[in-house]
């Protein structure tokens, strides 16, 4: 974040301004976790600063824009947008919260009624709720449009005008356009993507203490491996782990350990399969904090490797360092992804990748694009800079290999000047390597 920046938006709690005095923010801001607390005795991201700042930067972009406003719906933009952490309900992404984010002022909630009392007596800098119901009965959606939406838009003179929308159902943009014939629908959630994409320092500061729980994580689950443990007690020792220590939730909603054949071909979820000698065990649950996310992946072993488990274990090691050295500025994030496979190719294992990407973007989203290495139709080349922060993940499996012979590392990575800088720092499995 720019000094300016900080220095005029510094804190709505407070109605002050950074002193001029104040030398601006600590140099090594972003450098590493510096805790999660707040103290007195030292310089840690300002979360109030950060988050006027993003919205400060999507306004700028929506003014540039041929959109009026945004109302977004995903998770993630709303976080981003209004600092609210939701109760999020399984199944309903985008049914429960939304924002309308006007090109000047402060954000308008749309709210889930369950989050209504808390969030009005919590977040002082929202000045405008509007109870919403979960949006999926056709009736209590065209309620919520007639009697809310509408008259929202009326008053703020967009009921004719072009508004950008993330997610929604399609019963929703029915509504929208039955009840607003005049109203414009666009795309506003690449809008959301490309403010989103380069980090702020305040920003990395926050996913450093998202990759030390993500860390932490995983070192409870690999602690858990050993003949006779269920993939599913793995999970449950990790989950411990991340709740114990503030984590918001998991990477992925349904936490990755799979053991042995379980992973020729992947089984992306845990099961009571029991772990046995000699299985290859991979472990991919990460951690949120604060609003953004760190993924990370580490393969182990129960017990002695065979030489077939390292040959792949030492091959995606090396395909995940040269990836990481090749991202900086100058690169794309193919030259990323042709560095990864570069690798698997010298070694004769670049036809045994996972039929996926080998990495996306990572912050505010789980799961963002750009990606490294889709070969789907429509994929982008996209230049990297210096603030973008993936989840580079290469994943080799190889059939026939007795306790499997599929392993998959992954960090989450920032580009920067002299190559990637990995925020997660969990050691890799020295008995693999060869």
């Amino acid at each position: 974040m720019s000094e300016a920046a900080t220095n005029g938006l510094i804190a709505a709690a407070t109605g002050r301004r950074r002193p001029a005095w104040l030398r601006g923010p600590r140099a090594d801001l972003g450098d590493y976790g510096q805790g999660q607390f707040a103290v007195d005795y030292e310089e840690r991201p300002d979360q109030y600063a950060l988050r006027e700042a993003r919205v400060e930067r999507v306004q700028e972009m929506l003014r540039a824009s041929n959109l009026d406003a945004l109302l977004v719906w995903k998770d993630e933009n709303v976080r981003y947008l209004t600092g609210m952490r939701a109760q999020l309900i399984a199944g309903k992404s985008a049914l429960l919260n939304g924002c309308l984010l006007l090109p000047e002022g402060a954000p308008i909630m749309l709210i889930s009624g369950g989050d209504l009392q808390r969030s009005q007596a919590a977040m002082p800098w929202i000045r405008e709720f509007h109870a919403i119901p979960i949006l999926e009965a056709p009736g209590l959606i065209t309620g919520m449009v007639e009697r809310t939406l509408k008259p929202l838009l009326q008053r703020y003179e967009l009921d004719a005008g072009r508004i950008g929308i993330d997610e929604c159902s399609y019963i929703q943009v029915q509504t929208l356009e039955r009840t607003l014939p005049d109203l414009q629908l666009d795309d506003g959630d690449s809008l959301m993507q490309n403010a989103r994409l380069i980090k702020m320092a305040e920003e990395i500061a926050i996913m450093e203490e998202a990759s030390a729980i993500a860390e932490a994580v995983t070192e409870s689950a690999m602690a858990a491996v050993g003949p006779g443990v269920r993939e599913n007690e793995v999970v449950a020792a990790a989950m411990h782990t991340l709740y114990r220590l503030g984590g918001e939730m998991s990477h992925v909603t349904t936490p990755f350990v799979a053991s042995g054949e379980h992973m020729s071909p992947p089984n992306r979820i845990c099961s009571d399969k029991i772990i046995r000698e000699g299985d290859l065990v991979f472990i991919d649950i990460g951690a949120m904090w604060g609003g953004y996310f760190s993924d990370m992946g580490r393969t182990t072993i129960c017990g002695k490797p065979s030489r077939p488990q390292q040959d792949v274990y030492t091959t995606v090691y090396h395909s995940l360092e040269a990836g990481r050295a090749a991202m900086k500025p100058g690169n794309t994030n193919d030259d990323v992804a042709e560095a990864i496979v570069g690798v698997a190719r010298d070694r004769g294992l670049a036809d045994h990748f996972i039929s996926l990407f080998i990495g996306h973007g990572v912050g505010a989203g789980a799961n963002e694009p750009p990606y490294i290495g889709e070969d789907l139709p429509g994929a982008e080349s996209v230049p990297l800079e210096v603030g973008m922060t993936f989840a580079v993940e290469p994943l080799i499996w190889v059939p026939g290999i007795r306790g499997g012979g599929g392993v998959r590392l992954e960090d989450t990575i920032m580009v920067d000047h002299d190559g990637g800088r990995a925020l997660t720092r969990t050691a890799f499995d020295e008995r693999l390597l060869v």
